[in-house]
């Protein structure tokens, strides 16, 4: 820790850089957790270092993703309980990596607070490390920004970047989907980290016992259900990814399946959804019973149990369901690729 730098003048204005400094000591036990063959760094550098290793690799290619963790982030407030978002900040970037065919190789965060409690700073980045271990990247570097006066002392924001890599021959090509092919569903953990603007206008947070058993939910108590942090599918992906074709992949977060699964589906072909097939969880049926909301917007909102999609050969589905369900993910059909120009169809 440095013990020589202090300003009282910026300590009057209220940032308290040493209170920086003690946060990154407590986060060091959770960053070291993530290291991996390639980091040449500790925290503290002006960047984090990490050398490629481009073995088997003949074109290779870097693929990039960044995003935040959203509103959810007043729910995480409310319950004063910060351990958990880091993970949804990891998800909703390595997700999105994933759907090129890459693999994630580094992290970097960045919390803008309105003041820097660094117990608290430090659980954020034990989020941050467990979702990096799920994806097996590292978490390499990220910034801390004590801001008084632009945010309240006790909220936050939570953001990140990935960086991840995949040979040119290997990035995933939609346009050889066919009419025939089957879409798979990896079932989600809840409502992940999209839609809580919409959540929060459905149920009054401020006000309600977030802690309170709910008879839909069986027995567990709303701010649980929708705390509960963003799945994590790198690693049964990338099995998948060696062991079957798969001709796409789709993240579900904001717009649903109405906005997502179309940007994989090309021109002239539509993925039609079995309705009756998914797995939703209760909390979308309170959701959507206690909003008053259409199916048609639930379904252009949330992943309604969906958290990624894959396009496969149907003579590869059941191979690649097996290799999925192996791997821990309750994996199953729901759908089918046809020819079409509506890209989706739920039915």
């Amino acid at each position: 820790m440095n013990t020589k730098s202090h300003s009282a003048a910026y300590a009057a204005s209220g940032v308290d850089i040493t209170a920086g400094y003690r946060a990154v000591e407590l986060m060091k036990q959770h960053i070291a957790r993530t290291n991996i063959p390639g980091v040449l760094s500790d925290i503290g550098g002006f960047g984090g270092l990490f050398q490629l290793d481009l073995t088997g690799y003949a074109h290779p290619v870097l693929v990039s993703g960044t995003d935040g963790v959203g509103t959810k982030l007043k729910l995480a407030f409310l319950m004063d309980r910060h351990d958990t978002v880091g993970q949804d900040c990891v998800a909703m970037c390595v997700n999105d990596v994933i759907c090129a065919g890459a693999k994630p190789l580094y992290f970097l965060d960045y919390i803008a607070c309105g003041k820097n409690y660094p117990e608290r700073i430090a659980n954020l980045v034990k989020g941050v490390a467990d979702g990096c271990v799920l994806a097996g990247c590292a978490l390499i570097g990220g910034e801390t920004a004590e801001m008084p006066g632009f945010y309240p002392e006790d909220e936050y924001d939570l953001a990140g970047c990935c960086t991840g890599i995949v040979d040119r021959g290997r990035i995933l090509k939609p346009e050889t989907m066919i009419p025939g092919d089957v879409i798979l569903a990896l079932s989600s953990s809840g409502v992940h980290s999209n839609g809580f603007s919409l959540v929060r206008k459905v149920f009054d947070l401020t006000h309600m016992d977030l802690g309170k058993p709910v008879d839909e939910l069986d027995g567990r108590g709303l701010g649980e259900v929708l705390l509960t942090p963003t799945r994590i599918y790198v690693k049964p992906v990338l099995q998948l990814l060696e062991n079957v074709t798969v001709r796409s992949l789709s993240h579900i977060t904001g717009g649903g399946f109405y906005e997502n699964i179309p940007r994989s589906i090309p021109e002239g072909l539509c993925a039609v959804i079995d309705r009756q097939s998914l797995r939703t969880p209760a909390i979308f049926r309170l959701i959507q019973q206690r909003g008053s909301i259409e199916e048609r917007d639930m379904f252009n909102t949330y992943n309604m149990g969906v958290g990624m999609s894959a396009v496969v050969p149907a003579s590869d589905a059941d191979k690649a369901l097996q290799l999925l369900r192996d791997a821990g993910e309750d994996a199953y059909v729901m759908g089918e690729i046809r020819s079409g120009e509506d890209r989706i169809r739920i039915q």
